[in-house]
């Protein structure tokens, strides 16, 4: 059954936008139909590929479902969802009827879910089939008793989605939201503690899209998406979801994990275009030796974020692949990327330049600005920052500041107006009064044609006094050893300055990672400190 662009919506640039009606999930879904492109593909799951149409169709169904089973305006709803279609089709659902979706990390504990559950407060939850029992284990333990409805198969007597789904009219009203209405929420990784549950508005799907996906990488209706970061969190949720659908293009969703073998058949065999993820995976990819080369994919360019790329693994996938990665840095709080790096003109070693739409500072401890080649902390100002956290009112305090957001990462300017990327305010290291960035010796370590990953933390010496320590995954084929431990030593002190070489070096089979691929360096620190030089 065709569907007519639905109501109300106003794009959330029109001037004087604040009061007017608009709803995310009709303008995402309305451009393209509205374009005469409701029979174009908009996304290829591992099921099958649906149409603007056909997921339109989906999204008035799942409306019209969540009313039917009681939910209201406001509302909140628990989404443990793979990269499947359901994830969209329930994202978008909630939104249409003014139900505000949780998306939950997929690869949490029952421990984790039930924290959530008990901060949140959802009323309702959309879990896949493969997390239900986790998902049940964590609403006993936090005694919730919400509707639970199951995507995919399941014998267990609850409610499946595509059920009411079948049964649900095609034709939805959309929910008289604006703006500046509480849209969605997602709870931060976690990497420095307990989650938080960033509130994000209505506007900021669309507005990241036309900043990030329109105005920086000049995204298309004809442009494939691949993410390997999911749509859980936010990086991914741009990358898979709104970019795509605010021009028209397809968005290919992979449920399963992804490896290399995976990520590198998807490459070849779907052939997207613009490849989003993680520099842990671009390195992996190219250890494994699955990548691609030039002439075996269809890809634009790629897209990094989550943590620092380094510039030599940058260099490398140009020169195995034919494209370059394109680097940059955006927050849970944020939404998406507000510094990056610009196809075509990527400075490797450098996360590149303010977003047209955001401003950035770097600021000393005092909050004075810094100099040019000073380092400080990073502040963005811009239209898409979280209304603050749900139910912290003492983290919304101290992260949201009138205007500006705090983002916890040390940046320095270079003379050229790029950011330089130095690691966390929290794991910076001063070594004999100096400040020494981690994420600097980590760039050096991965230079070496040994190192996969590794990670720099501080760590004490037997003077108590601090020093860099590095915990090195090796590429495989390559043996721990005391002599490849001095080799490494030595090649940082050829390339920085003496005092921030890794006085310690310890092998490690895997580094602890956030699902969003970002490094917990709390992690590391906590391994114990070792004694002796």
């Amino acid at each position: 059954m065709p569907l007519t662009p639905p109501n109300p919506r106003e794009a959330p640039t029109g001037a004087n936008a604040r009061g007017r009606f608009y709803n995310a999930a009709a303008d995402l879904l309305g451009r393209p139909l509205s374009a005469g492109r409701g029979e174009k593909i908009a996304l290829i799951d591992d099921a099958g590929s649906y149409t603007y149409a056909a997921l339109a169709q989906r999204v008035h169904r799942c409306a019209n479902a969540l009313r039917g089973l009681g939910l209201q305006c406001e509302h909140r709803i628990a989404l443990c969802l793979l990269d499947t279609v359901d994830f969209p089709t329930s994202f978008l659902g909630a939104i249409q009827a003014g139900i505000v979706p949780v998306p939950l990390n997929t690869l949490l504990t029952p421990a984790d879910y039930a924290y959530i559950l008990a901060d949140s407060g959802v009323q309702a939850a959309i879990v896949s089939d493969a997390k239900l029992a986790a998902f049940q284990e964590a609403a006993r333990l936090a005694a919730w008793r919400g509707p639970i409805i199951v995507s995919g198969p399941t014998e267990s007597g609850l409610p499946q989605l595509a059920g009411l789904l079948e049964s649900a009219s095609p034709v939805a009203e959309t929910a008289a939201t604006r703006p500046d209405g509480v849209c969605f929420w997602l709870y931060s990784s976690g990497s420095t503690g307990k989650p938080k549950g960033a509130v994000h508005l209505q506007s900021s799907l669309m507005r990241s899209a036309e900043l990030v996906a329109q105005g920086v990488w000049g995204l298309c209706w004809c442009d494939v998406v691949y993410s390997a970061s999911k749509l859980f969190f936010a990086y991914g949720l741009g990358n898979s979801l709104s970019f795509p659908f605010s021009v028209g293009a397809t968005s290919i969703l992979h449920g399963g994990h992804a490896t290399p073998s995976a990520v590198s058949a998807v490459l070849r065999e779907r052939r997207p275009t613009i490849f989003c993820a993680v520099p842990t995976l671009f390195s992996s990819l190219l250890a494994s030796g699955q990548a691609p080369k030039a002439g075996e994919h269809a890809l634009r360019f790629c897209v990094s974020s989550g943590e620092a790329l380094p510039a030599e693994l940058g260099r490398v996938w140009r020169a195995w692949t034919g494209v370059d990665i394109v680097e940059g840095i955006g927050s849970t709080e944020m939404l998406h990327m507000f510094i990056a790096n610009r196809p075509g003109a990527v400075t490797y070693g450098a996360t590149g330049r303010p977003v047209p739409g955001y401003r950035v500072r770097l600021v000393d401890e005092g909050g004075a600005e810094m100099p040019p080649g000073e380092i400080g902390e990073l502040q963005v100002s811009g239209p898409t920052a979280a209304a603050g956290y749900w139910n912290n009112p003492e983290k919304t305090r101290s992260t949201f500041l009138g205007q500006w957001t705090r983002t916890g990462d040390e940046f320095r300017q270079n003379d050229e107006g790029e950011f330089i990327h130095c690691g966390r305010a929290d794991d910076m290291l001063k070594v004999g009064g100096i400040w020494v960035s981690p994420g600097e010796v980590e760039a050096a370590l991965a230079a070496h044609e040994a190192v996969l990953e590794v990670g720099v933390v501080p760590a004490r010496d037997e003077s108590g006094l601090i020093k860099p320590k590095a915990f090195v995954v090796l590429k495989p084929g390559r043996a721990p050893a005391d002599a490849l431990a001095r080799e490494l030593q030595q090649f940082v002190k050829d390339r920085l300055a003496h005092y921030k070489y890794p006085r310690w070096i310890e092998f490690v089979p895997s580094l602890p990672r956030t699902a969003t691929g970002k490094l917990q360096r709390y992690l590391l620190r906590v391994r114990g400190e070792p004694r002796g030089d």
